[in-house]
């Protein structure tokens, strides 16, 4: 039996990037910066940053987009996906990236969305109050939780 589940949380290290293939299927790619804690030569505790690199496919990715933003911290849950491939200069490259299933917004970066929509705060794949148009979207159903009553220095903890 096999297992591949991944569970991070960290911060944006960029913008997400949203781009297409040629068949009109959305790709978001976003870096997660995860602390890793060690002991250096001292004794001391010391935080080591891990850079991760995830990607979100379909209208999932499409909703997502104006809301990954750099400096965000983020929870995420996804399987790893290993890819290789000949670059132009005919080298053999490979990376490893995470598959995003489920991601939660945990802050936003000060100052980063500057607009009038509501907080995303959770996106896990499912409609939250059922489809808009009557049927589910192509690429899954889509869950977006909103809440527009309350700002990030409203909540006591």
């Amino acid at each position: 039996m096999s297992i591949n589940s991944v569970n991070i949380s960290g911060n944006l290290t960029r913008d997400s990037e949203l781009r297409a293939t040629q068949g009109g299927t959305s790709i978001l790619s976003f870096g997660v910066a995860v602390n890793d804690r060690r002991r250096n030569a001292q004794g001391e505790w010391e935080d080591r940053p891990n850079y991760i690199d995830c990607v979100m496919f379909g209208a999932r990715a499409q909703a997502m987009q104006k809301f990954l933003l750099k400096g965000t911290k983020v929870a995420i849950e996804g399987k790893l996906r290993y890819s290789s491939w000949e670059s132009k200069d005919g080298s053999r490259r490979s990376k490893v990236e995470v598959v995003v299933d489920e991601i939660e917004l945990m802050s936003q970066r000060d100052g980063a969305r500057e607009s009038n929509d509501a907080h995303v705060t959770n996106y896990t794949g499912e409609y939250q109050n059922g489809p808009q148009n009557g049927s589910e979207s192509p690429s899954g159903p889509v869950q977006v939780e909103l809440y527009d009553e309350y700002a990030d220095s409203d909540i006591p903890f």
